[in-house]
Parts: C-alpha cells; structure tokens; sequence
C-alpha cells in the first residue's frame, strides 16, 4: 500500500493522545485510524463516512 498523508481530526485533543486520523487512499477511498491503535485502519467510501457523521450528528434517520 502507498504511503498515506494522514490529517488528524480537528476536534481531537488532549494530553491523553485520543486522536482520530483520515487519509484518502489512491483508489479514492478514505482511511480511518485512532491514535490509540494506530495499527487497526478502517476503509470506507466517501458516502459511507459521510452517512456516518450526518446519523451521529443526528441529521440521518
């Protein structure tokens, strides 16, 4: 797998390092990491994040 330029979430802080990380891969879809297990990646589509944070928000059904 090509090297991925991860970008740390803006709404993660803290001395605790609880950091949530995204990269978009080459194939355009997005890697997802915590800081706490940087090993463990996820991979979604665009759309798939984006349902996700539209329900958490709770602007999904």
């Amino acid at each position: 797998m090509a090297e991925l330029d991860w970008q740390k979430s803006s709404f993660s802080a803290g001395p605790e390092g609880e950091c949530l990380y995204l990269a978009t891969a080459p194939d355009g879809t997005l890697r997802l990491r915590e800081s706490d297990e940087p090993h463990v990646i996820l991979a979604t589509a665009p759309e798939g994040l984006a349902a996700l944070v539209l329900h958490i928000k709770g602007d999904g059904a």
